[in-house]
């Protein structure tokens, strides 16, 4: 509001020409009579001519009507029998603010406004906090009102003149009760104390350091020092330095530092001189004699009216005073009707008998004046902001509106921040109701910045006034008026303040104008998807597009939501991916379902991008982006049933009954959300359990004829993953697994029949297990793809009874069988039995399969289940493998064929790695080392190489006696016996495992429990293995010779000192010197890239 300068005279005059109807010095009162010359008091007349001045105000008080004052008796005498003139009630006031009487003034304007007469000078002097406060060191504006000693202070706050306790309702509740002054008061103690004593200063208040924090950050970031500005905001993270009200002081933010600097030494100018000039217009010109009798007929006639309903009045409060005399009254209600007797306000309503009741009190014989000094004893203040706020009660939901806009801000910044959402509501209702949309827009912002970090429930409270806001006032309200502040905070420093406002487009979306939704809320989400940094925001942006895709309908923005799809799956955070599979996915496979591109575009074109994926010559499979794909696709299982369910042919015949029957609990896949339950896009389970009884009457009796959509599924869809299936790596376990899942849910979701019908048949034409082929090749070469475990993990798994069971038996047990015959790789069998292996409930099921293989007539067959024995051990309970596995595995190693025996060696090897039964390792010890002792296997070249290859995968991870009781040993004698073996090539092989035995040994921190174990094994079989490289490899040699040398020194160190316990061989062996040496050398090593990749197992 703008300041108003209370010692320019012509202000009343200009006021006067826009207010015609308000009196001014030239008009008089009805009983003025005839126009004379000014009075002698009269501030208009000239200074030469005035008498010595005479108070403006008399005893008499103002007219019931208040139109003005009577002037003082000696005036009035002077008139020699002149009816009383009258003073404009606005020279009045211009008179009173020049001459600094402010409290007289105050008091005058107080009276004018319970006289119903607001006069606008008055009102715009109290009302602007500019005439109370004086900033340091600045010279005051010309409209200040300057007093005696220079310009006003302002008060602590903008709402009164006296002091406030900000420390008992700001949130830094530390003040103590002797710091509880006004702002005004500090300023001038503080001023006292730095003239009378510089040197000595108070100590810093909180609120003023508060104050200097935010000046100073703000002159940091103002002048380029921004990494200081972000050091100095980290140091005091209390505080928020975008917000002035987070300070804590009702004032407005002070000028900035360098402003305050450059003025702090400044005097303020004198005071300026001032003349009053007044002007006077002789009535008789105005009015003629005729015109001037009419008007005093005219104002006689009405006194007398008024006489005459004044008299009726006072018989009705006489009769009330006999009828209601020993009434009570209460002493708030008693002050309020005597004051407004005493000014000749009150109006009786015979109607209210509380009111008459009240003038019971007043029957005294009491002068107003005596009346209104006795009630100055009761302790009321009206003289402030706060003051006028609670003299002025409203009268109607506007002007309640209107006070909570101008109460609310000076009650925010004093609330505490863990108790500000209480005032939700006031915000949300004033700002729904509020006239002004200046106020209005004030409050929204109030509500968004109302708490620097809100919590959930804090966000939730703000989001659920946000709609009810939105409910109120519709969508042209709701673009104008919160969309701006979303806005204001998209790239807030806190995480908490963009995540509301995130959170806040979705919770909007329904109550915003459509082309709104689909322009600018979605590129402000978009926005925040691809910017922010905090996995909580991102994850409720996705949330948002989410709803935002549930109420779009502008079929353009189709491709900018698959795209976004896209980007939200490839996010890093898995919060973020969860996210866009339970909220996103789901709603754009509705609006694609609406729009007919659920199995025309969205799914093809998921499809496509799978296909570009798959291994094209030397470039392998980018795993994480077929995981993408592949888990979308599975979110879309859902709403493609729905629709093969909705467009069926029986869909106009379905019909609910009383006795549906309810689905089974376990007839769908558990949804990740409930938004891909396949009840909620139907829209009742009734419905649905309607649909799938005819769906599957459809299947199994009537046939598909005529519906598109599941024949799109079954002559589309189901050929074309197959074949990307029968692409893929089919030793990558990740996709086996991701394409396994995808069918298994597929199936599951379409129910048996079709799968039994549809599905099988598809794969059992693909995988041709007749026996015909079993010789030829190229008619099996699909059974060494993925086809076969997804087909057996994927589809033969979904349902468990009885006959999938066997028919999952047999299927393993023929691919076995195949791929054993065919000499075929056993990729497929493998990726099988890990898969189904992961799940405890088919360990007795593999079982069954592996022991067909021990029994069968083909010792190829026989070799492949002893080789399955190995991947199954490890996830097997010990239990099985006492009484199934080891006895197999002991039959098996008992077997005519040489093969199928060395085929057990690695499943013994994994049983002494994963068992910890004292009695199975000593089982399986004797088997070990019935292989390696008995003659007869002692020229076993194959048998030989098997097991050190299986001692050097096993060895690092075995029971520590067993490792140097029995594998360092053996190793020992193998090193020494190749030393004198007679052919090359036999010789070389040995060598080369031996070596890489060692080095897993080594590598691998093996705690050597004895010292005699490194002395007479570990140290005599390197140096056997040193002899060998040494004619047959001299890069190994290089760095046998390092080993040896290491292991020699650390045993002579450690004979030296015993107290150092044992130590691991990998320190021993391999200090940094010898670690430099070692690795260099491996470096130029020419062997194998297989040979060297075993050379350092990693321990498991």
């Amino acid at each position: 509001m703008a300041s108003v300068n209370p010692f320019n005279l012509s202000d009343s005059e200009e006021e006067a020409e826009h207010r015609p109807n308000e009196s001014v010095d030239t008009q008089r009162s009805p009983s003025q009579g005839a126009p004379g010359p000014p009075p002698p008091g009269n501030p208009f007349s000239s200074p030469a001519d005035a008498e010595p001045p005479t108070p403006l105000l008399s005893s008499n008080r103002t007219s019931p009507n208040g139109e003005g004052i009577s002037v003082s008796a000696p005036a009035t005498s002077a008139m020699a029998g002149s009816t009383e003139a009258r003073v404009s009630v606005d020279i009045i006031a211009a008179q009173l603010l020049r001459d600094q009487f402010i409290l007289t003034a105050l008091e005058f304007h107080t009276e004018l406004l319970e006289a119903g007469r607001e006069l606008p000078r008055l009102r715009d002097y109290f009302s602007n906090p500019g005439n109370f406060e004086r900033q340091g060191g600045t010279p005051p504006a010309k409209d200040q009102v300057l007093g005696p000693g220079g310009p006003l202070n302002r008060a602590g706050s903008i709402s009164t003149l006296d002091s406030l306790d900000f420390a008992r309702y700001s949130d830094d509740g530390n003040r103590e009760s002797d710091e509880r002054v006004a702002e005004s008061d500090v300023l001038s103690q503080e001023r006292k104390n730095l003239k009378s004593c510089p040197e000595i200063q108070e100590p810093i208040r909180q609120l003023e350091k508060r104050a200097l924090n935010f000046l100073v950050n703000e002159y940091l970031l103002k002048n380029g020092y921004k990494l200081s500005s972000i050091t100095f905001s980290d140091e005091n993270d209390d505080q928020d330095f975008e917000l002035w009200d987070d300070v804590g002081l009702n004032i407005p933010k002070p000028p900035g530092l360098l402003h305050l600097y450059r003025n702090c030494g400044n005097v303020p100018p004198s005071q300026r001189n001032m003349v009053d000039v007044s002007v006077a217009v002789d009535a008789s010109e105005l009015l003629g004699n005729c015109q001037q009798t009419e008007v005093v007929q005219e104002l006689e006639y009405q006194l007398g009216l008024l006489s005459s309903e004044k008299q009726s009045l006072a018989d009705q409060i006489k009769n009330a005073v006999i009828r209601f005399s020993g009434s009570k009254v209460r002493p708030l209600l008693c002050h309020l009707v005597v004051k407004t007797i005493s000014k000749s306000e009150f109006r009786v309503n015979d109607t209210d008998p509380t009111v008459i009741a009240l003038a019971v009190v007043f029957s005294r014989k009491l002068s107003p004046a005596f009346q209104q000094a006795l009630l100055s004893f009761c302790r009321m203040c009206s003289d402030s902001r706060l003051g006028a706020e609670v003299s002025r009660i409203a009268d109607s939901e506007e002007s309640v509106m209107l006070m909570l806009g101008r109460c609310l801000p000076h009650i925010v910044p004093n609330v505490l921040l863990a108790k500000r959402e209480e005032l939700i509501p006031l915000i949300l209702c004033t700002a729904c109701l509020h006239p002004e949309p200046k106020e209005r827009d004030q409050l929204l912002h109030i509500l968004f910045n109302l708490i620097k970090r809100p919590d959930d429930e804090q966000r939730q409270m703000i989001l659920t006034g946000c709609v009810a806001f939105a409910r109120h006032v519709g969508p042209t309200r709701v673009e104008a008026e919160l969309l701006p502040q979303c806005w204001e905070q998209i790239n807030h420093k806190y995480p908490e303040r963009r995540l509301l406002v995130a959170e806040s487009c979705g919770a909007l979306a329904p109550y915003l104008p459509k082309e709104i939704r689909s322009s600018l809320v979605l590129s402000m989400l978009q926005q925040m998807l691809a910017e922010d940094k905090a996995d909580m925001v991102r994850e409720a942006v996705v949330k948002s597009l989410g709803i935002i895709m549930g109420y779009i309908d502008d079929a353009d923005k189709y491709p900018q939501g698959f795209e976004l799809m896209l980007l939200s799956l490839g996010d890093p955070s898995e919060r973020v991916v969860n996210a866009v599979h339970q909220v996103f996915i789901p709603a754009f496979s509705a609006w694609s379902t609406e729009l007919g591109n659920l199995h025309v575009a969205l799914i093809p074109s998921l499809l496509t991008r799978i296909e570009k994926l798959l291994p094209q010559g030397e470039h392998g499979l980018d795993e994480h982006k077929l995981h993408i794909f592949l888990s979308a696709l599975q979110s879309l299982i859902p709403p493609l049933f729905a629709l093969v369910l909705q467009n069926a042919p029986f869909t106009s015949r379905a019909t609910v009954h009383a006795d549906t029957p309810a689905i089974e609990v376990t007839r769908f896949p558990r949804p990740a959300s409930p938004l891909q339950d396949i009840a909620t896009i139907i829209g009742s389970r009734e419905v649905l359990s309607v649909l799938l009884q005819l769906y599957d009457h459809q299947l199994e009796l009537e046939g598909t004829t005529g519906w598109d959509s599941l024949l799109w599924v079954v002559n589309q869809l189901l050929p074309q993953l197959i074949e990307i299936v029968g692409r893929i790596n089919v030793t990558s376990s990740t996709c086996v697994h991701e394409f396994s899942r995808f069918f298994w849910r597929l199936c599951r979701t379409f129910g048996k029949i079709f799968t039994n019908t549809k599905v099988k048949p598809q794969f059992q034409e693909i995988l041709r297990l007749s026996e015909e082929n079993v010789d030829v090749s190229a008619g099996n070469g699909i059974l060494t793809k993925a086809t076969v475990p997804i087909y057996a993990t994927g589809v033969l798994t979904c349902y468990n009874q009885e006959e999938d069971r066997k028919l999952l038996v047999g299927f393993l047990e023929d691919v076995m069988t195949t791929l054993s015959l065919s000499h075929a790789p056993l990729d497929s069998l493998k990726a099988s039995f890990v898969e189904l292996g992961a799940n405890p409930a088919y360990h007795e099921l593999l079982l069954t399969v592996l022991w067909y293989g021990v029994v069968h007539t083909s010792a190829l067959v026989r070799c492949t289940a002893a080789r399955m024995f190995e991947l199954l051990v490890k996830g097997v309970n010990e239990t099985l493998v006492a009484q199934r596995v080891v006895p197999a595995l002991i039959t098996l190693s008992s077997d005519p064929e040489i093969s199928v025996r060395i085929s057990t060696i690695p499943a013994f090897g994994t049983i002494m790695e994963t068992v910890t039964q004292k009695e199975l390792q000593e089982r399986v010890k004797m088997q070990l080392a019935s292989f390696l002792e008995d003659p007869q296997y002692q020229d076993q070249h194959s048998l030989h190489i098997e097991i050190i290859r299986t001692f050097g995968r096993v060895g690092p991870n075995a029971e520590p006696r067993f490792r140097d009781e029995f594998v360092l040993p053996h190793l020992h004698k193998l090193a020494l016996a190749n030393n004198s073996h007679a052919g090359e090539s036999k010789r070389i092989d040995i060598a080369t495992q031996l070596f890489e035995a060692y080095s897993a040994l080594s590598c691998c921190c093996i705690l050597l429990s004895h010292e005699t174990v490194m002395v007479n094994h570990f140290l005599p079989g390197l140096r056997c293995l040193h002899a060998d490289m040494e004619q047959l490899s001299p890069e190994h040699e290089v760095i046998l010779s390092s080993m040896i040398k290491e292991c020699e020194i650390k045993v002579e160190n450690r004979g030296m000192s015993d107290a150092q316990g044992s130590i691991s061989i990998a320190s021993s062996l391999v200090g940094e010197d010898a670690k430099t040496k070692f690795l260099s050398k491996m470096g130029q090593l020419t062997t194998s890239g297989a040979m060297l990749a075993n050379v350092f197992q990693r321990k498991k």
